[in-house]
């Protein structure tokens, strides 16, 4: 295996390709919408459809890499993601491009299971928060070049090269993966891909409170983000007015919250432990995002006020999901890519759910969104109040 800090690059470059998928063609909605002869909240639902088929997917994904290792699975995904790409560059109508969306996520699945798998395969729990810390910040920087980036593609040669481009990508990415990770396997050719044992297999990890307590809680917080990055176009580019290319700044602005948080989370775990981080972490969310409904929904708002508090709010996730992904993953020693499948198909399938909502709920405000991300945060916060007292001592005591 290779240095710490090439894997870490190579994991990074693998999970990175979803955010990518999200970011890359945000600022190009208006683009897409006179292109295809229909509106942004409809091209709105090619993002949702994408995040349905992370959820899918990944279901997918889980008990592929348990018997078939960790890099096979992930080669074909990449192979799938790249074809879709190249299809969602070729879409004439609105419906073909939320459908080939949907097969672009499925491929991207392979990369996200897999480098969750890796991570918890090789580093225990107090390190895994550093790593996804680091794979976090990783994430993170999409948002700063991806955004820009997109929008300078679409304005210079138009959309559908923001499409081409995530398919050279992705080749790259596959490319450097079978290059770097000769060396890692993992595989198990005992399990069972029986539907019966892969719905027990799934089972027995839901049944199991900790996992449960921490996917959820890290699935509801981030919900939050999906909420907001479905809403921020109609937010910024109708309401607030701005170009394409300052939509991209503001996007990037924003993300260097989670740059931020992902960086100190490193430092403060030598001082605090990982509930401890979120818990506070959430109390700061929901009060942030009560703020931003407030803001928003007394008309008190502008560009900058905003925001800032979106800014804050993403700022408080960066310490949320890293140290919850790790403590749902800690119990899970032998059946980490199928519990990594889970944790994350649950993280998108409520993320889906709030990104559709706010969708459907558009009423030319921005009210859908900063609702839904206040709802998302109160719920992580209420879900792990109540839930980390039911833990049993043992279950503490592993964490």
């Amino acid at each position: 295996m290779q240095s710490r800090t090439l894997l870490i690059l190579i994991l990074g470059s693998l999970t990175t390709i979803g955010p990518l998928s999200i970011d890359m063609y945000l600022p190009a909605f208006g683009g897409i919408a006179d292109d295809l002869g229909t509106d942004i909240s409809r091209i709105s639902l090619s993002l949702s459809s994408f995040f349905v088929g992370l959820a899918v997917g990944q279901l997918i994904y889980g008990p592929l890499l348990e018997r078939f290792g960790r890099k096979r699975p992930m080669y074909i995904g990449l192979l799938i993601y790249a074809l879709s790409s190249v299809a969602c560059a070729l879409s004439t109508s609105v419906e073909a491009l939320i459908v080939f969306r949907f097969f672009q996520a499925l491929g991207a699945c392979g990369g996200l299971v897999a480098s969750r798998a890796i991570v918890r395969d090789l580093f225990d729990t107090r390190e895994m928060a550093r790593v996804f810390s680091l794979l976090m910040m990783v994430i993170a920087v999409s948002p700063i070049i991806a955004p820009t980036l997109g929008g300078v593609i679409a304005a210079a040669f138009g959309w559908r090269y923001v499409f081409g481009l995530l398919t050279l990508l992705a080749l790259l990415v596959l490319t450097g993966a079978y290059v770097l990770l000769a060396g890692y396997e993992r595989k198990n050719r005992q399990y069972s891909l029986r539907p019966s044992a892969v719905g027990r297999n799934y089972l027995s990890i839901l049944t199991d409170p900790h996992f449960i307590l921490y996917a959820m809680t890290g699935a509801f917080s981030s919900a939050g983000l999906y909420a907001y990055i479905s809403g921020s176009p109609h937010l910024y580019l109708e309401l607030f007015g701005i170009s394409e290319q300052e939509y991209g700044i503001v996007f990037a602005v924003i993300a260097a919250g989670l740059i931020a948080a992902t960086q100190l989370n490193s430092r403060i775990l030598k001082l605090r432990s990982s509930e401890r981080i979120v818990f506070l972490a959430l109390v700061g969310q929901f009060s942030v995002a009560l703020l931003l409904l407030a803001d928003v929904g007394l008309g008190f708002g502008n560009l900058y006020f905003t925001t800032g508090l979106i800014f804050c709010y993403l700022f408080c996730l960066g310490f949320i999901f890293p140290n919850a992904s790790a403590l749902s993953l800690d119990t899970m020693r032998h059946t980490a890519g199928s519990a990594s499948a889970l944790m994350g198909s649950l993280q998108m399938a409520v993320g889906a759910l709030a990104s559709a909502l706010v969708g459907v709920l558009q009423n030319e405000t921005a009210l859908p969104m900063a609702g839904m991300m206040a709802l998302c945060g109160g719920l992580a916060l209420l879900l792990l109040a109540v839930g980390s007292r039911r833990l049993s001592p043992a279950a503490v005591e592993a964490a």
